[in-house]
């Protein structure tokens, strides 16, 4: 059941914690097929994580496989599966996300690139950990974001599948380290929306992100 799905988390996991973004049993990841959901299950290792101890659920939540009980946060996956038709979700406690969301309201848009993730990153007011209210308070954040801080927590993406909910994760740790790094200079310059606009006119223009045919003299 769902096997491609519980591969994909279980990797997307392993990547994670290679690369800094979850640290020990800390973080999930989810994959929705039609009304199934693969997710990672509670108080497992992330970086040792096999597609066997990920676990399946329906989108009431009930387990339909695995031997291993689902992450406590499964009220945030399905919320976001149920609320923003995703399809996959990625949440850390990513160093740098983690530590802004202890201190700052929302992360300004410092760069272009941060458009991906729809621009200004809200941070979620605090709640506890695995909790209805928690996912009430992210999912308001997410109204229109692929990407939200959870203050005090850590952080939250979604996409389409499983690779891009992962790239939009390591664009926001990204975004964070860049904004934390200005931040020590001076003040960071906010791009305005009429400089967003430019960008998102200039990206379809020119095909930003997609490979092409290098232009020959014939």
């Amino acid at each position: 059941m769902l096997e491609a799905e519980r591969e994909q988390v279980a990797a997307a996991a392993r990547k994670l914690a290679a690369d800094g973004l979850v640290l020990g049993t800390a973080g999930n990841v989810s994959a929705r097929r039609d009304e199934k959901v693969a997710i990672t299950p509670t108080g497992a290792r992330l970086a040792e994580l096999e597609s066997a101890d990920v676990c399946v659920i329906d989108a009431g939540g009930a387990q339909l496989a695995g031997s291993l009980a689902p992450t406590s946060e499964i009220d945030l996956h399905l919320g976001v599966y149920g609320r923003y038709e995703a399809g996959a979700v990625v949440h850390t406690h990513a160093p740098m996300a983690s530590a802004l969301s202890c201190v700052i309201d929302e992360l300004p848009c410092v760069h272009y690139q941060m458009l991906l993730l729809g621009g200004t990153v809200r941070v979620a007011p605090y709640e506890t950990f695995g909790t209805p209210e928690l996912a009430a308070r992210v999912l308001e954040a997410l109204e229109g974001r692929s990407a939200a801080l959870m203050a005090n927590h850590g952080a939250v993406t979604h996409a389409a599948d499983v690779e891009g909910a992962l790239d939009a994760a390591l664009l926001l740790e990204w975004a964070c380290t860049l904004y934390w790094r200005a931040s020590a200079i001076g003040e960071p310059r906010v791009l305005d929306e009429e400089a967003r606009t430019a960008v998102v006119r200039a990206a379809v223009e020119r095909g930003y992100g997609a490979t092409k045919e290098a232009e020959t003299d014939g």
